[in-house]
């Protein structure tokens, strides 16, 4: 995530081979199937959000999160008015027990956190070694502002190719976390439907990341979109990102050696409030009320809709 460490369902896959591959599906988890895969982490939250991220025991108990049979939420408290003095909404945080180096994701997600000081993200990092392990966030944004953005964070020494072939739009060249206030090497998609209410109305879509030895891509597809491959679409046991067309966000290691910045990484989703970047931009939203803590401390109903639908991860 910005300025720290970092549904749908998501999928991995492990590469057949390590370039170019067709990658076959290694995990497939989906509703009850979270609650195996992830750990929960009841930490202080790195980002300083003004939340208080829950265990197991307790998201269950307050329906923080819940699972059907092809249904897994992720939601943070939208019924409590908070001491001012005393601690942050209730939220959640989760990693996942496994790490992966090459592999795909994909995240089908209905629904991502919206509201004005929300910060939803689905990241990878091994957070023992950040920021000299990396860190690639998949989908990440604040405050309902703009489209999704995929970002890189590493240690000095991280350089982005200005000039490459993706749709979205880059933010700085650098992933280092020691400047531009670790905004790292960012790209902005394109298209409103990536993120936001604009994604929830289009009832979601499918995130999915490649990660190998040379390149990571990201792609997004909203879900009516016609051309979602269909081994994305149709969750098939084999997926080629070779066949998926121009990435949304593409990070080369033209200038940046993946073997030193980027160690094994969990998956991670969690939703903060307010906090690094969330808070810091507040002002900059539409018609967001208050200062962002005092928004959370005193709407509690504003969070009705800052919750994760996932249908799967593969």
């Amino acid at each position: 995530m910005r300025f720290s460490t970092f549904i749908a369902l998501t999928a991995l896959f492990i590469p057949a081979c390590a370039y170019g591959a067709i990658y076959s599906l290694s995990d497939e988890v989906y509703g009850p199937g979270f609650y195996s895969f992830f750990e929960w982490e009841a930490i202080e939250d790195p980002t300083h959000g003004r939340v208080t991220y829950v265990d197991k025991p307790t998201s269950i108990h307050q329906n923080l999160t819940y699972a059907t049979s092809d249904t897994f939420i992720l939601r943070t408290d939208f019924k409590t008015v908070l001491d001012p003095n005393g601690p942050g909404r209730n939220s959640v945080r989760i990693r996942s027990k496994k790490t992966y180096t090459s592999h795909v994701a994909v995240f089908d997600v209905r629904h991502i956190p919206q509201g004005c000081g929300t910060w939803p993200a689905i990241w990878e990092t091994l957070e023992a070694n950040w920021p000299n392990g990396g860190e690639i966030d998949i989908m990440e944004g604040v405050n309902d502002q703009g489209t999704n953005q995929a970002t890189l964070h590493t240690s000095p020494d991280c350089l982005m190719p200005t000039s490459r072939t993706m749709a979205g739009t880059p933010t700085y060249d650098t992933c280092d976390v020691t400047l531009n206030f670790n905004a790292g090497c960012g790209v902005k998609f394109p298209t409103a439907s990536s993120f936001g209410p604009a994604f929830n109305t289009n009832g979601g879509g499918w995130y999915a990341m490649e990660r190998s030895q040379t390149y990571f891509k990201i792609w997004f597809w909203s879900r009516n979109d016609c051309d979602v491959p269909s081994d994305v679409a149709h969750a098939r046991s084999f997926v080629n990102p070779d066949a998926w067309g121009t990435p949304t966000a593409y990070f080369p290691n033209t200038f940046c050696d993946f073997s030193t910045h980027f160690d094994p990484q969990n998956i991670i989703i969690n939703l903060t409030l307010c906090g690094d970047w969330a808070g810091s931009t507040y002002s900059q939203g539409t018609g967001c009320p208050l200062t962002c803590v005092d928004h959370v401390n005193y709407n509690a109903s504003a969070f009705t809709d800052a919750y994760f639908d996932f249908a799967s991860i593969r």
